[in-house]
């Protein structure tokens, strides 16, 4: 646990109280705060009191008398699609509010660090799509190295939760908008922004606010190094916010798209080839082709990210490139969980917008696609370029029928049901195709989560593929 500094005798409020925020209430208390814990569910109270801690009720006229700080877990919006009346009423009272990530970069440092002799670093990764590979692929990284690691925040433990650092470790945090938006500290070491997609538009008022919330992890933070994606207009615009000239090497700049040979420092791949390039000439090279845990041009941007925050901090390219190949991947992206009769399927259940889906889709030949769920605005017409490699769409949930209007002319099966479309696609597979679940679509309609989602179906591929017609 990471004791929270500067709280000792002061009355805290905490709103939310799912994982992060009991681990705040913990993190306070190790502090010496008095934390005074609300959530509107009945069963998050529960959880808080048989924990030990007080329940306050921040609704009630008064609530902020002697409050010194009100703590919001992230996944409560605060001023988009509406305004949070329990945070509205902290504001009106002059009440600061916060995150457990500010709390966490406040008290972060500590006294025992003056015997180390490496000072602990800290690593953030934030962007749309591929951050929670980006992030594993990093830990894994120094892990495989040696180097002492934690990974937190958005993936793994809550950044308050973790283990006091040791000398030389680096934590790695994967942070989403949520996080950033609301965080009155952000000083990483070395900061990463991955690309930038339309997501959580409703949560951030629009496209202009949700990069705002990303943006603010370097405008705020001023990372020591920067590594920007540069294939969206976002990351072109933040990196020329950032960079003093075209040779400034503080920044980063990525890109799985093209060429970026000429300035300071760049890291980018192209046709499965992965280039380090320093004040114009190329430094390092990594074939990337066969790596199995990182398949496709979006697992080669993650690549390049994770490259160059391991480079940021020291690690040699060629342990970079041993470390990649033992790389499984994560769950539910990208995930290969059968090979069987020369039929692979695979689990991209947090696939869960266009812009995912379109990486996935890119990423293998001869697919048969599972997608549907609860759709999001815009639908996905967008993804009407990225279907060639499409022998026959399986539909499911909510919106498998809008689905179906949004790409006409594509061979199409209207499934409803998980269970449905696996067992259609067991029956299509031929030798040499890929299933992929790459929904473009939330789970909600059926689904606690796009883990549970894509849990589901790598169990009915288990059944399906061991059925004996696939022995």
């Amino acid at each position: 646990m990471i004791p929270v500094q500067g709280v000792d005798g002061q009355k805290i409020a905490v709103l939310g109280l799912g994982r992060s925020g009991l681990a705040t209430a913990a993190a306070l208390r190790a502090g010496g705060a008095e934390p005074l814990c609300w959530d509107d569910s009945p069963e998050g109270r529960d959880r808080a009191q048989q924990a030990g801690f007080s329940c306050w009720d921040l609704t009630r006229a008064g609530a902020f008398d002697d409050v010194s700080l009100l703590v919001v877990s992230p996944g409560i919006a605060h001023l988009y699609p509406q305004p949070n009346k329990v945070i509205t009423a902290a504001m009106l009272a002059g009440v600061p509010v916060d995150n457990d990530i500010g709390l966490f970069f406040r008290s972060w440092s500590s006294a025992g660090w003056d015997d180390f002799d490496t000072m602990p670093r800290v690593i953030c990764v934030t962007g749309s799509n591929g951050k929670s590979t980006t992030t594993a692929l990093i830990h894994h990284i120094l892990q495989s190295v040696g180097r002492p690691s934690q990974m937190a925040g958005n993936i793994g433990r809550g950044v308050l939760d973790i283990d006091p650092p040791e000398d030389g470790e680096v934590l790695v945090l994967e942070l989403s908008s949520y996080q950033t938006d609301l965080a009155r500290a952000l000083t990483p070491d070395v900061a990463v922004f991955t690309n930038l997609s339309p997501d959580h538009l409703d949560r951030h008022g629009g496209m202009g606010g949700y990069f705002a919330a990303k943006r603010r992890l370097f405008a705020e933070g001023g990372p020591d190094r920067a590594i920007i994606g540069v294939d969206e207009p976002e990351g072109i615009y933040l990196a020329n916010q950032i960079s003093v000239g075209p040779l400034d090497d503080r920044l980063i700049r990525i890109s799985a798209a093209r060429k970026l040979g000429d300035w300071g420092w760049s890291v980018f791949a192209r046709k499965g080839f992965l280039a380090e390039w320093r004040k114009g000439r190329q430094v390092a090279s990594v074939d990337l082709r066969n790596i199995s845990g990182l398949p496709g041009v979006h697992n080669h941007q993650n690549a390049c990210a994770a490259f160059a925050a391991c480079r940021a901090v020291g690690i040699a390219p060629r342990q970079i490139e041993a470390a990649f190949h033992s790389f499984a991947g994560l769950p539910h992206r990208s995930q290969t969980v059968a090979d069987i009769g020369g039929v692979r399927w695979v689990n991209d259940s947090k696939a869960t917008n266009v812009d995912a889906a379109a990486k996935a889709l890119d990423a293998f030949k001869s697919i048969r696609w599972i997608a549907g769920g609860l759709g999001k605005d815009g639908g996905v017409s967008a993804l009407k370029s990225h279907i060639g490699q499409v022998v026959k769409a399986y539909f499911i949930g909510h919106s498998a029928r809008d689905f179906a209007l949004d790409l006409p002319g594509l061979e199409h099966e209207i499934c409803e049901t998980m269970e449905a479309a696996v067992a259609a696609c067991a029956r299509d597979a031929q030798s040499g195709d890929t299933v992929v679940l790459a929904p473009a679509a939330a789970s909600f309609d059926q689904y606690a989560s796009f883990e549970k989602r894509g849990d589901h179906f790598a169990q009915l591929v288990a059944t399906a593929t061991a059925s004996p017609a696939n022995t």
